[in-house]
């Protein structure tokens, strides 16, 4: 009886912290998104499932519709992924005798600084023709749908266009006190520079006029650290002058019709694209890879016609029909619900098909993009969009738990006034004990 005792008392010893890994079950964790004294200030959405079994764990509010903020580039994402294929079209051209035309596919790499290999700059160049933009493919707004007008100097919100040059963003930095830039500024005829001579500023800091190029900066001596992304306005002569300037064979602008059989220069890898977009949630890239996928699927260059399409043909099955009204997610008039998001992200996993791509494309947890500084840990665990608004912020992804399985989870947090730090805290906490205990 004592070595039975003996034993019983060794594999008890063995199984327990097995146990206690494995003792957050679904009632338990919806009492701690229930009970949390942070998140039972404001609306909580919440959807965590098991990629294993395809079913629900634990959810709360999960059918109800939120502000998703920049979680809306899962549906950009996964909408390039149905429509791009390996590359992301550059530019549809024809020749005609010593002429190169060429229409414009919204490729937002075009001329961009972040994005060395430039095929489409190169085969322009090397062309040997007079090189002519037809433009008139896109005619929506510069500004989405619900977007505001308040942070037009902001860096994460460049104009959209049909022909999007250097990210649609002017780049200062300090260089002693002498002001360099890219594009260049001032560049004759388009960008103006102006000293604010009454204005000594609290911080150096050039704000562009809301309706032109004209730069304004203080009357003090600059920070040597001083670096800013600045959008500029993107009008057809500001567009068709930065073009005379990096091509010598540029003539202009032309309104000749796009036949129907045109051929097509490509540009980047669509995964750079998508990791672009992704990581650091880069708004300009979200906007313009979705007038982009309307020229890869032959529909008119705009937002709607694209979102159109996806509703219709590849997302009939969510479970809430979703407000979708742009590609970055800057419009408060997009609504969807952690179902939404959680089924969208079931259709990713499996429309990518390989889980190591899939995780390389999305901010890591304590390791890349806007997650970098959080979820720390040695190997990392979260794997998800970040979407961040005032008073909103969003967390959707995957979820790799200590006991090897995968999960896709939502957590939807809107109309808080707390601190968002706090908000990111608890999110964290909890997502972290499903980590380790579930």
């Amino acid at each position: 009886m004592k070595l039975c005792t003996l034993i019983f008392a060794l594999v008890f010893l063995i199984a327990e912290p097995h146990t206690n890994a494995q003792n957050l079950r679904p009632g338990k964790i919806r009492k701690l998104i229930k009970k949390s004294e942070i998140l039972n200030k404001h609306f909580t959405g919440f959807m965590l499932y098991d990629l294993s079994t395809r079913k629900t764990i634990a959810e709360q509010l999960s059918h109800k519709y939120f502000t998703p903020a920049s979680n809306t580039k899962l549906f950009t994402f996964y909408s390039g992924l149905k429509i791009l294929k390996d590359s992301v079209a550059g530019l549809q051209y024809v020749v005609k005798g010593d002429s190169l035309i060429f229409w414009s596919t919204a490729d937002p790499t075009f001329l961009h600084p972040d994005f060395a290999g430039q095929k489409v700059k190169d085969f322009l160049l090397a062309s040997g023709k007079k090189l002519y933009w037809a433009k008139g493919e896109y005619k929506g707004e510069f500004y989405g749908t619900g977007w505001s007008y308040d942070d037009y100097n902001e860096y994460y919100q460049p104009e959209i266009s049909e022909l999007p040059v250097f990210g649609n963003i002017l780049r200062i930095k300090a260089n002693g006190n002498i002001l360099l830039s890219s594009p260049p500024l001032p560049l004759t005829g388009i960008f103006t520079i102006l000293q604010d001579s009454l204005n000594p500023g609290e911080k150096f800091r050039v704000r562009r006029e809301i309706s032109n190029n004209t730069f304004h900066f203080p009357v003090r001596d600059t920070d040597t650290s001083y670096s800013q992304e600045i959008p500029f306005k993107t009008d057809e002569k500001t567009i068709d002058t930065l073009l005379k300037v990096v091509f010598p064979n540029y003539q202009g602008t032309t309104t000749m019709e796009k036949p129907e059989l045109t051929q097509t220069i490509y540009s980047s890898l669509s995964d750079s694209v998508f990791k672009h977009m992704l990581l650091p949630s880069d708004n300009f890239m979200a906007e313009q890879l979705l007038l982009n996928y309307s020229a890869a699927a032959g529909l008119t260059m705009s937002t709607d016609s694209v979102i159109k399409y996806m509703l219709q043909n590849h997302l009939t099955d969510l479970p809430d029909k979703p407000q979708w009204v742009d590609g970055s997610g800057l419009s408060r008039q997009n609504l969807f619900s952690p179902a939404d998001l959680v089924k969208l992200c079931e259709k990713i996993y499996d429309e990518v098909g390989d889980e190591k791509r899939l995780f390389a494309l999305l901010p890591n947890g304590g390791r890349s993009g806007t997650l970098k500084k959080a979820f720390k840990a040695d190997i990392p665990f979260i794997f998800a969009k970040t979407g961040s608004l005032s008073n909103n912020y969003n967390l959707t992804g995957y979820l790799k738990t200590e006991a090897g399985k995968t999960l896709i989870f939502s957590f939807m947090n809107n109309n808080f006034l707390s601190p968002i730090a706090d908000i990111k805290a608890e999110a964290e906490r909890i997502l972290t004990l499903i980590h380790t205990r579930y």
